[in-house]
This record gives structure tokens, C-alpha cells and sequence, in this order.
């Protein structure tokens, strides 16, 4: 690694693999690994983010050969032959993903010739070549859709006009990716439109495999899936369009909306009326809690998009004044941390504010002491919480790592997600 953090925020890429491949409904995952990485990659990831883990495998549950000093010497294909076995075996998945660890990586073991003989036998056995050491858990999302790209999603599926998939949500990396997900679903379903969101409502490995039948992907998020959206419009013809951050109020959601009825050409008049009531829904409640609030000037430390939509969200819809952005993920394409910046800046009532990008908690927490008594309310992770009390300052707990609070289906996103956010500001006083 070409540096060294203080409290990073997520696991390997092993882990990030793991939570997303959890989150399919009856997907088990299959370590080719040493025996801790079962339950470190799941604390990384799952055991950080509100207290909720998946259901059907995770853990120190999901098969693993758990590679020792024989593996590494001799080599691990035999052992994992039995594992992925055992694994049929005992645990009723629809699909088995063989994933190697470190240790598989740094040998060689030759996983594909593996699954190759299990998939010759009528069983879904994919492999995914990533070890852990090649990157965090933000790229295990982008690695599990190439993985689906290349061998699970079918071409020559018949079209259907009014199906999306929604990509950019990842899984426990955002503790309320199941609520969020939830309302965007809300959203479109009631314009009528069928969504695939992959994570939620059981939606399972068929759901992937048809995927390719959408007329559009929907990403949300600045700049997370962009080589996956390349290839799935390469292969599949379905084109895609970013929403760069969460949607968070009125505002930003009625925008994300009428792009999206844009790029599917819906009725003008339906998305009219459902955005008028979806809007009037929300400021009524709004206008009964008018002079509640005093104002606030506020710094908010998350991943870059949910920082882009609650920033948007405080100033733009409630007029409370950013101080301080910090976006706690490693971003390292230059065109991504533009579009990151246009959208924070870019505000209607309130000046731009100082917006710092860095995955460690030493310059986190420096960039938050040094804004002095400037700040009033900081948003941030359960690792800033600290920071918020020596500057005696109202804090609320709403992003990853969330280790204080349980989540299920919380969201902060859409129409309905921005009062229970407001709900959140109003409680913590």
C-alpha cells in the first residue's frame, strides 16, 4: 500500500466482495483462505454498519478451506475441491462464489480450473480472482459486477421499457443502503416503473441473470461503477445515467426524478402530478416544525455520496450553512473529485464550503478541530463522534462506520427519507 491510515473506514477488497455477495438473497460465498478472514472481512464491513448482517451465510458461517502452512507450501486446490463440495453439500444457494484471500492469491492456486469442474456438473460455481491485498472494499462492489458482467448476466434477454436496475448503493459500506434503496424503489414503482435494486424484496440471483433486459441503469453515486457501466452498456446496450450523490429532499430527489422520466421519455403529466404530491407530502410536514431548529453552521464527514446529499439537502431545502465537507473515501480519478466538488459547491443559499478529501482519521480529525468554534453541528461516523465532543458540539451519528446505533431499513434518501433525517436533527439538540 502506498500509504498508512489511521481508522480506515471499510475492509480489503475481500471484504467489500463478501458484503455485496451477502446481500443477494441465497448467495454463499466460498473463502479460499486463511482462517481469519471469514470474521475479520465481515467486521470490516458488516460488523460496522448499524448491527444488522446477512441473514443466510456471513461470517465465520461461510464455508472456507481455511489455508494453512501445508496449503501455502503444497498448494490449497485439493482442500477447496472439498470445501466448495461441503458447501453444496449443506447450505441450499442458488449460487456459490469462490473467493481467494491473500494467502490463494499470493501462491497461485488455480481457482477457475475448480469451479470449472463444478459448473460442468450442473452447479452454480463462479470464481472471482481479487485477493484482498489489492484494494479496499469500495472496488469488491465494482469487482462483484464485472464478476456478473462476465459470467452470470444472460444476453439476447427481451427488452422491457419500463425496468431499471439501480447501481451505486453499496451494501453495509452504507449503513442504510436497505431503507435508501427502499424509497428509491418507492419512487419509481409508483411512476410505474419496475426496479431492480438486486439487495432488497428478495431479489436473488435471477434477478441479476436477467438484468440485462433494463432500459436503463441508474447510478447513484459520483463515481463509484463507472467501469462496470462501460462494460454493461458495451455487452448488454443498456445505457446508464449518474446521479452524482445521494438525492436527500424535495429538491434533489424532484431533480433525480424528472432525469430519470426524461431518459425513459415518461408522461410528463403523470410525473408532474406524483411530484407535486410526493413535494406537498413533505413541506407540509416541514412547516409544522418552522423556528424548532436554530441555525446552524454544520461540517459534514461521509462517503462522497451520502456528504453530497446531506450538504445539499441542509442548505439547500433547510438554509443551514456548510462549514466543512470532508469525503472519507479514497477518490482518485481527477474527473470524479470534479463532480464531487461542483455538487457541493454548487448550492443554492449558501456559500461554497471547504471541502477536504482523505480516508484518514488523524487529518479527519484535524481538519475538524482546526474549523475552531466555527462548526455548531458536526454529521458524521461513529470514529467523529469524539471530535464533537471536545468541541462541545451537537452530533448525529449517519455514516459509515456505524457501530452506536441499529439500522434496518432507516433511510435518509428520497421524499420521505429527508423528514426522518430531519426527525434525526430535531431529536439530537
Amino acid at each position: 500500500m502506498s500509504q498508512v491510515l489511521e481508522n480506515a473506514r471499510g475492509g480489503c477488497v475481500l471484504a467489500g466482495i463478501c458484503s455485496v455477495l451477502e446481500a443477494i438473497d441465497r448467495v454463499c460465498p466460498v473463502y479460499h483462505s486463511g482462517p481469519g478472514c471469514c470474521m475479520q472481512t465481515t467486521a470490516a464491513e458488516q460488523g460496522q454498519s448499524g448491527h444488522k448482517s446477512a441473514c443466510f451465510v456471513s461470517g465465520v458461517s461461510a464455508p472456507s478451506s481455511n489455508m494453512l502452512e501445508k496449503e501455502v507450501v503444497f498448494g490449497g486446490i485439493d482442500k477447496l475441491k472439498t470445501t466448495i463440495q461441503g458447501a453444496i453439500d449443506i447450505i441450499d444457494a442458488d449460487s456459490y462464489f469462490v473467493l481467494t484471500g491473500c494467502t490463494a492469491g499470493i501462491i497461485g492456486d488455480d481457482i477457475v480450473s475448480v469451479t470449472d469442474e463444478f459448473q460442468q456438473q450442473g452447479h452454480n460455481v463462479y470464481p472471482i480472482e481479487t485477493p484482498g491485498f489489492t484494494g479496499d472494499s469500495n472496488l469488491g462492489y465494482e469487482v462483484v459486477w464485472n464478476t456478473m458482467i462476465d459470467q452470470v448476466i444472460q444476453e439476447d434477454v427481451p427488452k422491457e421499457e419500463n425496468l431499471v436496475n439501480i447501481f451505486g448503493i453499496v451494501p453495509y459500506h452504507d449503513p442504510f443502503w436497505s431503507g435508501n434503496l427502499e424509497e428509491i424503489s418507492r419512487i419509481f414503482t409508483a411512476l410505474g416503473l419496475k426496479v431492480n435494486t438486486f439487495f432488497t424484496g428478495h431479489q436473488g440471483m435471477d434477478t441479476v441473470r436477467t438484468c440485462s433486459a433494463a432500459a436503463l441503469n441508474i447510478i447513484v453515486n459520483p463515481w463509484l461503477f463507472k467501469g462496470p457501466a462501460e462494460k454493461f452498456e458495451k455487452k448488454f446496450g443498456v445505457p446508464s445515467l449518474r446521479i452524482p450523490g445521494l438525492p436527500i429532499g424535495a429538491t434533489d430527489t424532484t431533480k433525480f426524478v424528472w432525469q430519470v422520466a426524461e431518459a425513459l421519455n415518461l408522461d410528463k403529466e403523470m410525473v408532474q402530478k406524483f411530484v407535486e404530491s410526493e413535494e406537498d407530502y413533505v413541506y407540509s410536514y416541514l412547516a409544522q416544525s418552522i423556528g424548532v431548529v436554530s441555525w446552524k453552521r454544520f461540517a459534514v464527514v461521509a462517503d462522497a455520496s451520502n456528504a453530497v446529499g446531506l450538504t445539499r439537502y441542509l442548505a439547500n431545502d433547510f438554509s443551514f450553512t456548510p462549514v466543512l465537507v470532508v469525503i472519507s473515501e479514497p477518490i482518485f480519478r481527477t474527473e470524479d473529485k470534479e463532480r464531487i466538488l461542483n455538487q457541493i459547491q454548487s448550492l443554492e443559499y449558501a456559500r461554497p464550503p471547504k471541502v477536504v478529501f482523505t480516508a484518514d482519521q488523524y487529518e479527519i480529525n484535524r481538519a475538524l478541530y482546526d474549523e475552531e468554534d466555527d462548526i455548531t453541528l458536526i454529521i458524521g461516523s461513529s470514529n467523529d463522534r469524539e471530535a464533537a465532543l471536545e468541541k462541545d458540539v451537537q452530533f448525529i451519528l449517519a455514516s459509515f462506520p456505524m457501530n452506536e446505533r441499529l439500522v434496518f431499513n432507516r433511510t435518509y434518501a428520497g421524499y420521505r427519507g429527508s423528514l426522518t433525517f430531519t426527525e434525526d436533527l430535531y431529536d439530537n439538540l
